[in-house]
């Protein structure tokens, strides 16, 4: 089943179609013979994408590669693939020939740097002194000054990625905060992430039908912003036809996460939250000197997987979402091995139809694991409206908090923070702008999702957390 118009760019299309193949030969065995994936994709004799048929299937083998792993002894989740890097151009600030010549000599003027003269009445760049600062492209009355940076550069805010000696883009893992944004951004899909897929596969088997073990998915709540391919009951229901025993919301350990976050700002008096692993990365990198306020809170991947693990403790689980970084997260040392694998929603449209199932056809499975309030973790300023009015019902007085909608913001706010300036005390980090609903792994980007996750939230039959953080108090975590 082909299903080209779930996604927002044809680069998504061709990651998927490899996530398919990969995984339907995972289970009938094919797997030895990889390398003809590429052929089976691409049959020729004309290249569809690149330049040649050749250069076509060497970028198809690279996504295999990815798809099977990828780099198992590069720590990072993200990695470059070199066949794919176009070498784009990265001229920084160029002159077009939309320049007049004019009198004013207003870029010139502008210049810092002195980097800017004018020769045969037309301005010049002097490379060398220019510092890319941006200010002569907004003073030409023309636009005839451009920025031109790669997509990848420009994506990156903490300016992770430069390029080699060969002109392809390079991941600096000391910076990379695994956020997925050059993922995203990348025109031709030479940024990815390392799939865990066949890792899921051996565990699904493993279990023999829940026998052994069972294994147990967690979705995050953006996943309502992602089914159109199905209700969400319905997707509930493929899920468990892939052979997960249970699915549980990770929006039940959100509910929880602002009990415990409303009580240790109480204690702290200034805060930042811990959900985003990509935010809490960009401070522990960036302003280590903040790394203090934040919130010592699992996120609620980890407090719902622990929840399981409690009354299950031979459970396998596996978390499905949006985020790139997620596949970083479930690995550090703090979170115990409370999941075992990560899956993207990308990745579980290519798993559904490498198995055969149409989700449209599937019976509907509801899910009330959780509250409004854990639910709109899923979009940005979710967790700041959250735990202002949880801490209110908690009798916790005096919260002031702020949402920070993207790696800029964040940067300007804890700026702010780090020098006193700060006006707010709780601030929510979320390094996707938008929130999880954008993520990188996010089958679609589009406005609608934060109306579909609206509309999620007030089905939510729990309009308090307090149902939750019962359950929670007696697991005595």
């Amino acid at each position: 089943m082909e299903t080209q118009h779930l996604f927002d760019t044809n680069v998504q299309l061709i990651k998927y179609r490899v996530l398919r193949e990969v995984i339907r030969r995972a289970y009938e065995g094919g797997l030895d013979n990889a390398y003809t994936i590429p052929r089976t994709i691409a049959p020729g004799p004309k290249p569809d994408m690149r330049c040649c048929i050749h250069k076509e299937r060497a970028v198809l083998m690279e996504r295999v590669r990815l798809a099977m792993g990828g780099n198992r002894e590069n720590p990072n989740v993200v990695e470059v693939l070199y066949e794919a890097c176009d070498e784009c151009p990265a001229g920084g600030m160029m002159v077009t020939p939309a320049c007049r010549g004019c009198l004013m000599h207003a870029c010139k003027d502008v210049c810092p740097k002195d980097a800017i003269t004018i020769e045969g009445h037309h301005a010049v760049i002097d490379k060398a002194k220019c510092i890319e600062c941006g200010k002569c492209t907004k003073a030409c009355p023309y636009s005839a000054i451009i920025a031109q940076h790669r997509p990848c550069i420009t994506s990156c805010k903490v300016k992770a990625i430069s390029i080699n000696d060969e002109d392809k883009a390079e991941i600096d893992n000391s910076k990379c905060i695994q956020c997925g944004a050059c993922i995203l951004r990348c025109p031709f899909g030479a940024i990815s992430d390392k799939s865990l897929v066949l890792d899921i596969i051996k565990m699904l088997q493993g279990s023999e039908d829940n026998t052994n073990y069972r294994v147990y998915a967690v979705i995050a709540p953006a996943i309502v912003s992602q089914c159109r391919f199905g209700r969400i009951t319905q997707v509930v229901t493929a899920i468990r036809q892939l052979g997960f025993h249970q699915v549980v919301e990770a929006a039940l350990g959100a509910d929880i996460t602002l009990w415990k976050e409303a009580h240790e700002w109480q204690e702290k008096g200034v805060m930042t939250t811990s959900c985003c692993p990509s935010f809490v990365a960009y401070v522990e990198k960036n302003f280590p000197d903040l790394a203090k306020h934040v919130s010592h809170s699992p996120s609620p991947m980890i407090t719902t997987a622990r929840l399981i693990k409690h009354s299950d403790p031979t459970a396998k689980i596996v978390f499905i979402g949006p985020c790139a970084s997620k596949k970083m997260e479930y690995t550090l040392e703090k979170t115990g091995g409370a999941i075992d694998s990560v899956m993207s929603f990308e990745e579980l449209q290519a798993f559904v139809d490498a198995r055969g199932i149409d989700t449209t056809q599937c019976e509907d499975t509801q899910l009330d694991n959780a509250s409004f309030y854990g639910r709109i973790f899923a979009k940005s300023g979710g967790i700041a409206q959250g735990v202002a009015d949880v801490a209110k019902q908690y009798g916790v007085e005096g919260v002031k908090p702020c949402a920070m909608n993207g790696i800029d913001e964040c940067r300007a706010k804890l700026t702010l923070l780090k020098l006193g300036k700060a006006q707010e005390n709780f601030f929510e980090g979320m390094a996707c702008e938008g929130g999880c609903l954008n993520g990188p792994l996010c089958i679609t980007h589009s406005p609608r999702n934060v109306v579909d996750v609206d509309k999620y939230c007030n089905e939510a039959k729990e309009k308090t957390i307090d149902g939750s953080v019962r359950l929670y108090q007696m697991t005595q975590l």
